[in-house]
């Protein structure tokens, strides 16, 4: 009898053990397979992305339209505010016997400065001085009780800038020979009631009477003369006085001359007693800028971050549904070996593509925004090379932020509970 051969015992310690296989995800197989996810599902790939188009291009516009802004601010501040000079008469303060120190030939004097283009005195009439103003001598319809008169030199109404309506505006022939005209703003005729000035209109300042000869319609400086009745100043001085206080000088000058205007006008008025005048120069422009654009910087910076929040929100929202979705996906992967941090890296690139392609896309819209914004109201478009540069990376950036909790929710899906749904 053949005996059967007894099986060899080999102790259980020494068993081979299977190695154990470790999986690895490559960098051109993760952006594959990222890619593969996104143009899976198309449509939901590009809600998501409607959020960071929406957040950087209302990032990029917003900085875009700022500077635009602060570019029209400097212009409208080296055309108006550094073109204009006012000098007020101060010799009350200094000697109480003075009246008014400005000299008659007070413009002629200041506009031989090199630099101004023209200037005049001015200063309101006291009402009990003059009375009321009324649109007919006696039992007048309409009255202006609360009507501002001005005395002025020819020179305030060519530094003023007026646009006029009707008719004109005195000369200094009229301030010279104390003629008993008016001009008046477009709100003083529509409150007295007077539409032209063909028939030759007059206004009442208390007894007196004064023909109308112009309406201003707008003006650049000195808005308070469109509510205002306004007469020649040696007609005002030889019937109510002259001022106790309150005159003051207007003076328009070329861009860039302002300051020195201010600087030498109190001379060229009044050689020996300059310090009866105090010019006030135009505020400085580069300081005024700065702090406007950085008012405006810091308010449509926090626009623009705001609509970044809501996009990142959104990416985050629509992953994290696409997480939920993909969720036998996952558990397909994690069963063929995929581990934790490759389902993380693969949700993480995909977030990121999609936050950098609208980035890309929000910032052509807001560059696009700006100069038909520009366009439309006749303006040059300005547009730092570092926002254009900056945004696709704020992009990229809020897609990975948004993507972080959705990537880290799939890596903890189990291959188990997933396969059972």
């Amino acid at each position: 009898m053949r005996r059967r051969p007894v099986p060899r015992f080999r102790p259980r310690r020494l068993r081979r053990k299977r190695p154990v296989l470790i999986t690895r995800l490559s960098a051109q197989d993760l952006f594959s397979e990222s890619v593969a996810g996104i143009l899976q599902r198309p449509v939901r790939s590009v809600l998501t992305s409607v959020g960071t188009v929406l957040g950087v291009g209302t990032f990029v516009a917003v900085l875009g339209l700022t500077a635009t802004a602060s570019s029209q601010i400097d212009e409208r501040f080296n055309a108006l505010s550094a073109t204009e000079v006012t000098v007020d008469d101060v010799a009350h303060d200094q000697n109480p016997f003075v009246e008014l120190a400005f000299p008659e030939d007070a413009d002629q004097r200041v506009e031989r400065l090199n630099g101004v283009e023209h200037a005049g005195v001015y200063w309101p009439v006291q009402t009990n001085r003059a009375g009321s103003v009324r649109s007919a001598p006696i039992g007048a319809s309409a009255t202006g009780n609360d009507i501002q008169v001005v005395a002025a030199s020819s020179g305030v109404l060519d530094a003023a800038g007026p646009s006029l309506s009707q008719g004109r505006t005195f000369e200094r022939w009229h301030d010279k020979t104390s003629q008993r005209v008016a001009v008046i703003g477009s709100g003083v005729a529509a409150q007295l009631g007077i539409s032209t000035v063909e028939t030759q209109p007059a206004v009442f300042i208390g007894n007196e009477a004064f023909t109308v000869i112009g309406i201003i319609d707008d003006v650049e400086r000195k808005a308070d003369l469109l509510l205002s009745v306004v007469v020649p100043r040696t007609t005002a001085q030889w019937l109510w006085g002259a001022p106790k206080e309150g005159a003051k000088m207007l003076i328009s000058t070329r861009l860039g001359a302002a300051a020195q205007v201010a600087a030498e006008s109190a001379t060229a008025l009044d050689p020996a007693h300059p310090h009866y005048f105090k010019a006030v120069p135009p505020p400085d422009p580069q300081s005024l800028r700065t702090k406007v654009t950085s008012d405006l910087d810091q308010l449509f910076l926090l626009l623009a971050a705001i609509c970044l929040f809501i996009g990142a929100v959104g990416i985050a929202n629509t992953t994290l549904v696409a997480v939920l979705e993909r969720t036998g996906e996952i558990g397909l992967r994690r069963a063929l070996g995929a581990r934790g941090r490759h389902i993380t890296f693969q949700f993480l690139t995909e977030s990121a593509a999609l936050g950098t392609l609208g980035g890309m896309v929000g910032t052509s819209l807001g560059t696009v925004t700006v100069v038909g914004v520009a366009a439309a109201r006749d303006w040059t478009p300005v547009i730092h090379s570092t926002t254009v540069t900056t945004a696709p990376v704020i992009g990229l950036v809020t897609g990975l932020v948004a993507g972080l909790y959705p990537a880290w929710r799939a890596s903890r899906i189990q291959p188990v509970e997933a396969l059972r749904r």
